[in-house]
């Protein structure tokens, strides 16, 4: 067999609108950010766990509103009279939870995009309240402002996840593995990308390439079910 190289090309995951997969999970926060521009105060939070597609939603609304995108963790040197010239999403928000310059800096971020009459939204994991931001009044300002959560998904939601993370990587599954993973991986994104990235390595140099015996066992690589369980 010839050798089979694998080059480290990183996956390029579609963003567009139409790549944004609908159902009761997360149907909710989409109706919310599409209640653009009349968010209560010209804000939301939009709220879910690590993979949830509030990213992949934030670059949504930003190609509608023709606004910035900007990580948290980065707004300490950010330019923010510049980033206030439009609307903006901020990423990430709790992760810079006692950065005393990356928070005075959202504060603002904030009142000056909200002043030039553009709207702002901020991703996170958790709700504001639990953020643990100390700058008091950029603690209260979030407080105030309107979630979107985005649920668990169903399984409707986890199957469409888990094809969408196979086309990014130009991967077609054999029929029965994205059902035979939907039944036994856990029931989170975190989840579908890292046996997605697993089976990527593994179903190199495989003559049929990922099937449900390579799930089965990536499954069992990772910790998320056991080798020898029955199907």
């Amino acid at each position: 067999m010839p050798l089979q190289l694998k080059f480290d090309i990183p996956a390029r995951p579609a963003l567009g609108r139409g790549d944004f997969y609908v159902t009761q999970s997360n149907a909710v926060a989409l109706g919310l950010v599409d209640t653009w521009p009349n968010w209560p105060n010209g804000k939301l939070v939009l709220v879910g766990p690590h993979g949830s597609g509030k990213s992949h939603l934030a670059h949504v609304w930003c190609a509608d509103s023709d606004g910035r995108m900007v990580a948290a963790c980065d707004l300490a040197d950010a330019d923010v009279p510049v980033l206030a010239d439009a609307p903006v999403c901020v990423e990430d928000v709790e992760q810079i939870a006692g950065d005393a310059e990356a928070e005075e800096a959202l504060f603002h971020l904030h009142n000056l995009v909200l002043a030039n009459g553009h709207s702002m939204l901020l991703t996170a994991t958790r709700p504001p309240s639990a953020w643990a931001i100390r700058l008091p009044d950029l603690a209260s300002r979030m407080a105030g402002t309107t979630v979107a959560k985005m649920a668990p998904p169903d399984d409707i939601l986890l199957s469409a996840v888990l094809a969408k993370l196979f086309a990014d990587r130009q991967i077609v599954p054999m029929a029965d593995v994205i059902p035979y993973l939907v039944r036994w991986m856990p029931r989170s994104f975190e989840a579908a990308g890292a046996v997605v990235a697993h089976l990527d390595t593994e179903a190199l140099g495989t003559p049929k390439g990922v099937t449900r015996a390579l799930a089965r066992k990536a499954l069992a690589d990772l910790e998320f079910r056991e080798e020898t369980a029955s199907d």
